[in-house]
């Protein structure tokens, strides 16, 4: 591209203010590629003020997909060394994923990548909520996916947060025909009920308290709703047989004590959902014991095997991500897109996909 050639950002300082700003486009090395950023999806996880204030001012965004503008001339020099089949040509449609293990340390070799230091110091320059994002070499080698042909841009943006929710049904160790608990219908939760019933779940409940959400949760393919924060065990069991759910997924941290009281015996209770710093959990040690055989767990990011399965299941149709976007917006309403993430009820907004060329 050149250097000194400037680019778009939406530059984030705090929620309530997100400028659009001019920075230099990134110049790539022999082993990098340059992106041009067409759609960016806004994560939950963008409206967590308190996590990421001590970082502004800062490009957030992280689920994105755009086209490549340059490649460097060693990127597929180093796949054909390695007789590897992937190549990339200027043109290709590609998702970017942010975080990506080093696949040798003790973590990876036993199956947590999620946890190697390396995943979770990764990303790319600046963010995805820019006009233009420099892929580092490592994320080059291990977190760059061509998107199929009959996959949209904006169906793209899916992939990295549908990769998180598949890595932790697989950390839930969900099985066919088990019955599943999402608490809360977010982002998160819809993605859940959604990658649950494609994975082969037998009855889904979902429960928020939020109508239109537990309406697209119904869309989505929960059986059934639980509209009320109160006695959810006893609904649960009168909903389910008299029996409890075998997998708990906590994607709305408020309700801890509730997705416990949902999970049966023999069961796993998945911690998906980041929580306030300030946040404690004042369950009696009993009340889990006499669960017998529970399992608590927690997940976190999208390895790339996950990311290739998102994909997957998004081309195949068996994850109908389009229906999730309520919103679309240019690169300089974010601000308004997070305000509308922060406050859905005003808004009845679910998902937003930000186009950052317009």
């Amino acid at each position: 591209m050149g250097e000194g050639k400037k680019m778009n950002v939406a530059m984030w300082y705090r929620n309530n203010d997100v400028r659009l700003e001019e920075m230099d486009i990134p110049v790539i090395n022999a082993h990098e590629m340059l992106v041009r950023v067409e759609a960016s999806g806004i994560c939950g996880s963008d409206g967590m003020e308190w996590y990421r204030l001590h970082k502004a001012p800062l490009v957030l965004g992280h689920e994105v997909a755009g086209t490549i503008v340059e490649l460097g001339s060693a990127v597929n020099k180093t796949f054909e060394a390695r007789k590897s089949d992937k190549r990339f040509c200027v043109g290709d449609r590609v998702s970017v994923a942010h975080h990506v293990p080093c696949n040798t340390c003790h973590y990876c070799l036993q199956g947590h990548q999620a946890v190697c230091k390396t995943l979770q110091s990764t990303n790319f320059d600046p963010g995805g909520f820019t006009q233009y994002l420099r892929v580092p070499a490592i994320n080059v080698d291990r977190g760059v996916f061509k998107i199929p042909d009959g996959v949209s841009l904006e169906d793209a943006t899916f992939i990295e947060p549908l990769g998180c929710v598949i890595r932790g049904l697989r950390q839930a160790n969900l099985e066919p025909g088990n019955s599943v608990m999402v608490v809360g219908c977010g982002i998160s939760g819809q993605l859940m009920i959604m990658a649950a019933r494609a994975m082969g779940a037998g009855r889904i409940y979902a429960l928020d308290t939020i109508p239109f959400r537990l309406e697209m949760a119904k869309k989505h393919g929960a059986n059934e709703v639980i509209d009320s924060d109160e006695g959810v065990g006893d609904k649960l069991r009168h909903l389910n047989g008299g029996m409890l759910a075998d997998r708990v997924v906590i994607c709305r941290a408020k309700w801890i004590p509730q997705a416990l009281d949902a999970v049966e015996k023999g069961g796993t209770v998945l911690f998906f959902a980041g929580a306030r710093a300030d946040q404690k959990i004042d369950v009696p040690v009993n009340d889990l014991f006499w669960k017998t055989e529970i399992t608590l767990t927690s997940s976190y990011a999208a390895p790339p095997a996950d990311s290739m399965q998102a994909m997957a299941l998004i081309h195949s149709g068996a994850v109908p991500v389009n229906s999730m976007i309520t919103h679309r917006q240019p690169l300089g309403a974010l601000g308004e897109g997070i305000r509308m993430l922060v406050n859905p009820t005003k808004f009845n907004s679910m998902k937003t996909v930000v186009y950052c060329q317009e």
